[in-house]
C-alpha cells in the first residue's frame, strides 16, 4: 500500500541564518492533541508537493510563504509518519501575514532552533525531523 504524502514546513525567522523555528500544537486527533508538529498537510492528487505546502500554510496559518531547501529524509517520500503516511519537509519563511492557528492547531510558538527537540513535546514521528532540521540549519552556516 503506497504511503499518503504529507508536506510540512520548518518555518524559520530567516532562511539564510535561521535562529527561530515556528511550531504548531495539534488539537486533533486525540492521540496527538497537545503535541507539537511542523505545520503542513496532505498533498492533493496531481498537486506538486511544494504547491501543496504553500497552500496548506495559507489555509492553516493565514500566511504567504516562500520555501527554502528541502530537509531530505531517509526514504524517497521523506520521513515515515504514524500509519501509512510520509512527510517531506522544507525550510520556509513568512512573506506576508501573521501566523495564526486557523485549522488543526490551538497554539503557535517561536522557539530557538538550537535545542528545539527538547523545547516542546513533539509528536514522536516529528522528533527525528526536528533534529534533522536543526542539523541542516547548522551545516548551512558552518
Amino acid at each position: 500500500m503506497p504511503l499518503k504524502q504529507i508536506v510540512g514546513a520548518a518555518i524559520v525567522d530567516d532562511l539564510e541564518n535561521p535562529g527561530l523555528l515556528l511550531a504548531a500544537r495539534r488539537t486533533r486527533p486525540e492521540e496527538f492533541a497537545g503535541l507539537w508538529e511542523f505545520p503542513g498537510g496532505k498533498v492533493d492528487p496531481g498537486e506538486a508537493c511544494e504547491t501543496a505546502l504553500v497552500r496548506e500554510l495559507n489555509e492553516e496559518l493565514g500566511i504567504e510563504s516562500t520555501l527554502g531547501t528541502e530537509v531530505s529524509g531517509p526514504i524517497e517520500q521523506g520521513w515515515k509518519l504514524a500509519g501509512p503516511a510520509a512527510m517531506r519537509v522544507w525550510f520556509a519563511r513568512i512573506d506576508a501575514g501573521f501566523p495564526l492557528p486557523l485549522e488543526d492547531h490551538d497554539l503557535l510558538r517561536w522557539i530557538p532552533l538550537e535545542g528545539a527537540s527538547s523545547a516542546l513535546d513533539w509528536i514522536p514521528a516529528d522528533l527525528p525531523i526536528v533534529d534533522a532540521v536543526t542539523a541542516a540549519a547548522q551545516s548551512q552556516h558552518s
